[in-house]
């Protein structure tokens, strides 16, 4: 009778759930806030254990059997013991609920990165970094597969090295890597996707690329994108990807959760033909309320706004550029005290015509500066001159700044597209 009251209360795995997540970067702080009066800093300083907490609540509320960590779970060494004591805490709620985790280390949390080491929970399974290793999750019979980074600049194709997929089994590849290429991220642990498509696995739990991205359906290939956006680069919700498996296979499409605590966006406010202040702060309300009621959903909200459009008020605006950052801070405010303004762009032009908008220098000088774009000896040198210049930097410096990066990319033309625009501004405001 006992054994007939035990049988009837195991629970039935044959239909799980499991969360995938990466790039997590524990106590990484978020750019370009700290300068401006009025964000919460401790909101903000705390955004990333936040995050990490409701990926705790959503795997107890969800039931989840384990939870994947695909890398970059820190952000580098900590500068104290009480990002690792925090993570300690968090796995522990998952132990008391009965979720195992399987964590892989990635080039931020790198061996040769990571000195400082705490004692992980028992329910915490870490993937080693001497050559792939597999980890079953015994009560679902999962069969794990992973390589964890030992040195940060990792530029091998760790994937050759996988393990073909045990037969019998839900198989699942744990891997920290670019793949072909994922700019601005550096282009580590490079593999293609029929690489992985051949080791026959059902899932690919990917980390080091910040957006969620749904590589392949057979089987499933998942960037889960990081936990917490950092930086206006990093736009649109965050969170972690929920898989259901029935009978060893996975069911429906994995889908992205929401679990960040901070949001950031790009918003774009057209002031074409705008003749007073009055109606361009009329604009730049309604742009920035629409963005807070359509994005923030319950999250602070951060928000680069660029200001755009032919418009008698040109000059104007680039006189009062300061000022005019100020306005907008307080329009934001007023709509919300978690609406924050990361920086205030302003890229308007005088009107076609409009001889007091247009100073002559500034048409001639942004026309020198298109023309250069077009130099391919120029070009050939530049990139060389930076090439060598990247090359004695860390991988990763720079990332978070939106103008750096895009050096790095090569991407040259945008940059001096936005040159030209901050010329014409700058000259327009001092004109006259």
């Amino acid at each position: 009778m006992l054994g007939r009251w035990r049988l009837r209360l195991e629970p039935d795995l044959s239909r799980f759930k499991f969360l995938h997540t990466a790039d997590i970067h524990l106590d990484s702080p978020l750019r370009g806030l700290s300068r401006y009066e009025g964000v919460p800093a401790d909101e903000v300083r705390i955004a990333t254990r936040t995050a990490l907490d409701n990926l705790v609540r959503l795997a107890i509320e969800e039931g989840v059997a384990f939870v994947v960590i695909a890398g970059d779970l820190y952000d580098g060494d900590w500068p104290d013991f009480g990002t690792g004591l925090y993570f300690c805490a968090a796995m522990g709620r998952l132990a008391k609920a009965g979720i195992a985790v399987f964590l892989l280390y990635g080039n931020h949390d790198a061996e040769s990165v990571l000195t400082r080491k705490l004692p992980l929970p028992d329910n915490v399974q870490v993937f080693g970094t001497r050559k792939a290793a597999t980890l079953v999750h015994e009560p679902t019979g999962t069969a794990l597969h992973g390589w964890s980074y030992r040195d940060r600049d990792m530029r091998d194709n760790l994937a050759a090295g996988y393990p073909a997929a045990i037969a019998g089994r839900l198989n699942i590849g744990v891997l920290h890597t670019a793949l072909t290429g994922r700019p601005p991220h550096a282009g580590y642990a490079p593999c293609t996707v029929s690489e992985l498509v051949a080791k026959g696995y059902e899932y690919w739990a990917l980390g080091h690329a910040h957006a969620f991205e749904l590589i392949a359906t057979t089987p499933f290939i998942v960037f889960p994108g990081n936990l917490q956006a950092r930086n206006i680069r990093e736009g649109g919700e965050k969170g972690a990807v929920l898989v259901t498996v029935e009978h060893d296979r996975i069911v429906d499409t994995p889908v992205l959760v929401p679990l960040d605590a901070v949001r950031w966006a790009r918003v774009d406010v057209d002031v074409g033909g705008v003749e007073d202040e009055d109606e361009c702060h009329r604009r730049i309300r309604d742009a920035l309320d629409q963005a807070y009621d359509g994005l923030a959903h319950g999250r602070a909200l951060v928000v680069r706004l660029t200001i755009a459009g032919a418009t008698p008020i040109h000059a104007d605006l680039g006189r009062r550029r300061d000022a005019l950052r100020e306005e907008v801070r307080g329009i934001a405010v007023a709509i919300s005290e978690r609406l924050w303004i990361e920086k205030v762009v302003i890229r308007t032009s005088a009107p076609l015509g409009d001889a007091a908008g247009d100073t002559g220098l500034t048409d001639e000088l942004g026309q020198l500066l298109v023309d250069s774009a077009g130099d391919a000896e120029l070009d050939a040198a530049l990139a060389q001159e930076l090439a060598e210049f990247f090359a004695k930097l860390p991988p990763d410096l720079g990332d978070d700044d939106e103008a750096f990066a895009a050096l790095k990319a090569g991407d040259r033309a945008a940059l001096i597209g936005d040159a030209v625009a901050a010329l014409q501004a700058r000259l327009a405001g001092t004109a006259g």
